[in-house]
């Protein structure tokens, strides 16, 4: 019998989790406070790839801890912005932080006004209000940063801010070498599982959804970033060159396991192949 709370947390493994992200920084029962909260956010980010390959594979996206652990732990995947930070939701309900679901509206350097489909999380830690977000993929954070207007922080070789707007909203910003980038805009009202379901169902099924048709996998790490789009696999670093590559989609596989650490089963990989053999 578990107890109901805001994001599930009764129903969490804890254990399984930490084993699966290699978070040796913390201890169940810990206090939950700011270094907890680096910790499990940098450990998270740097063992679970951002991945689209079930919805590419046309397979549903459920949202409920059950079947989020059983993907992200139990099968060492990776998954999209809702799986990664409910999952991320109910760790942190459970360690003890107080948790505020938020949305946002990609931009990616565009001006263009987009629907509210990316989660974020407000978490508090040491009498302060944090941004986290491990869904947000290859340029996303490495730690929390702090929800203050204009504040600025490096973190794992990368500068990230977070710039005041009209209307209530905040920009979540990188600095690129040719000045800052956009990566989404959000505002402070607080969203719910039932949000992020509807969300979830236009996102994995519209047929203008960018991850319905190609693959997209991408992964922070401490001063790197890789990133599958399609068949286009690309190496960040800071203070260097992009790199890039095209990769066979006989090869796909192969390179999911090496770099991402995603491994598919040999009908997952075939179907993976098709999809991508007939854009080369």
């Amino acid at each position: 019998m578990t107890t109901e709370t805001a994001w599930s947390s009764g129903e969490l493994d804890l254990a399984a989790y930490l084993r699966r992200t290699g978070c040796t920084e913390y201890r169940e029962g810990a206090k939950p406070d700011l270094a907890t909260l680096r910790a499990v956010h940098r450990a998270h980010a740097a063992a679970i790839a951002f991945e689209d390959l079930d919805i590419v594979l046309g397979r549903p996206i459920p949202l409920d801890i059950a079947s989020l652990q059983a993907k992200l732990v139990g099968l060492r995947r990776g998954g999209y912005c809702y799986e990664q930070n409910l999952l991320f939701a109910a760790v942190l309900e459970r360690i003890g932080f107080a948790v505020t679901g938020l949305g946002a509206r990609v931009r990616m350097g565009e001006a263009k006004l987009r629907p509210v489909t990316h989660m974020t999380l407000r978490v508090e830690a040491d009498g302060e209000p944090w941004l986290c977000d491990v869904g947000f993929g290859g340029e996303g954070l490495w730690e929390p940063i702090p929800l203050r207007d204009g504040v600025e922080v490096r973190q794992g070789g990368w500068t990230f801010a977070i710039a005041r707007e009209d209307n209530g909203v905040r920009a979540l910003r990188s600095l690129h070498p040719d000045g800052w980038f956009d990566l989404y805009g959000f505002t402070l009202e607080e969203r719910f599982p039932v949000d992020y379901a509807v969300m979830n169902h236009y996102m994995s099924t519209h047929p203008r959804s960018p991850f319905i048709a190609r693959a997209v996998v991408q992964q922070t790490g401490e001063g790197v970033r890789h990133s599958l789009t399609g068949t286009r696999l690309s190496t960040a670093r800071p203070d260097a060159p992009e790199t890039e590559r095209q990769v066979p989609a006989g090869e796909l596989p192969e390179m999911l396991a090496d770099v991402f650490g995603i491994e598919l089963d040999a009908e997952e990989s075939a179907e993976l192949i098709r999809v991508h053999s007939a854009r080369e």
